[in-house]
């Protein structure tokens, strides 16, 4: 059975409207001051996809009120919202939120709204990406494995109040209130720039930190500095604090001009957990995401545990 071509339009800064099966294309009205350059970062795209979606536009002559085409996305052959708010990276509650009455069974055609993050970026719920919603996490690790599939859906995640209250008590081993203070600040920051859920940036920031801004520079073969040991980015300047750390979140997150960040791994993934597995390892082993690639087997599974808000000895 093949896909079916459907179009999907951009409404304003608040959702999308995205057609069921297929191919999704997404049409934008430049507005005063665009260039394809400023679209593309400010939608998340790929700016050589979004000129190839463009033949004979020169960019150069790009008018107020002229619509232009996005680079074209699928869903595949999905029916079941779960896997409808999984490709989309949303939640099955933001989904339900924007569509009053949704089935969870999704016929071809169908048209569903998706929330948007505001000023683009990836889907997200609410002003703060990941900032409201989730559980009261607790309990114990949990042995995760297989593919993705196989791992917590975001919409079981703890919240990002009960995260942060987990994990502050780990930062104070390694900062002082006031960078623990510019942390949160640069990861809430971050979140609402890129449009990725704040839960996973701070979540990442602990794997591979624990949230010490002074954590060693490691080199084995790519330079990975800072408290997300971005590629080659920047590193904590204790003359500099407050751009130092803001600059470490957004390398991680967003990716530096040497290497990608967790937007772009979500970007080329789907989901949040071979995502975590490329930005461990930089390749993916789909059906096995405790498969290390040359890199930490408990990578991703240890991620899962941290976003469901579990607790365990040496985390």
């Amino acid at each position: 059975m093949g896909s079916l071509p459907a179009q999907a339009s951009l409404l304003g800064d608040s959702q999308t409207t995205y057609k069921i099966a297929g191919t999704l294309i997404a049409t934008y009205t430049i507005q005063s001051g665009d260039t394809f350059s400023a679209v593309a970062d400010r939608l998340g795209l790929d700016l050589n996809a979004l000129l190839a979606a463009n033949p004979g536009v020169k960019p150069e002559e790009l008018e107020v009120g002229q619509v232009i085409n996005l680079p074209t996305k699928s869903t595949g052959l999905v029916f079941n919202l779960n896997d409808v708010a999984r490709v989309l990276g949303v939640s099955v509650d933001a989904l339900q939120s924007a569509n009053p009455g949704i089935s969870n069974n999704l016929t071809i055609g169908e048209s569903i709204k998706v929330p948007t993050a505001p000023g683009g970026g990836q889907p997200g719920g609410g002003d703060l990406p990941g900032g409201t919603g989730g559980s009261h996490g607790g309990g114990g690790y949990v042995d995760y494995s297989g593919p993705a599939s196989n791992f917590p859906d975001p919409s079981e995640w703890a919240g990002y109040s009960t995260l942060w209250s987990q994990n502050v008590r780990l930062m104070k081993f390694n900062d002082s209130d006031s960078e623990i203070a510019l942390i949160k600040k640069s990861i809430e920051q971050v979140a609402r720039e890129s449009g990725v859920d704040v839960r996973v940036i701070l979540c990442i920031i602990m794997q591979e930190s624990g949230g010490n801004v002074r954590v060693p520079t490691t080199n084995n073969g790519v330079r990975n500095p800072g408290i997300m040991q971005s590629h080659n980015g920047a590193e904590f300047n204790p003359g500099d604090p407050a751009g130092s750390i803001l600059q470490m979140v957004r390398d991680g997150t967003e990716g530096t001009r040497d290497g990608d960040g967790l937007k772009q791994n979500f970007q080329h993934q789907g989901n949040w957990y071979a995502a975590f597995r490329e930005y461990n390892s930089g390749s993916v082993n789909q059906a096995d995401m405790n498969d290390p690639q040359g890199a930490t087997p408990n990578y991703v599974r240890d991620a899962a545990n941290r976003l469901m808000g579990h607790v365990w000895d040496g985390m």
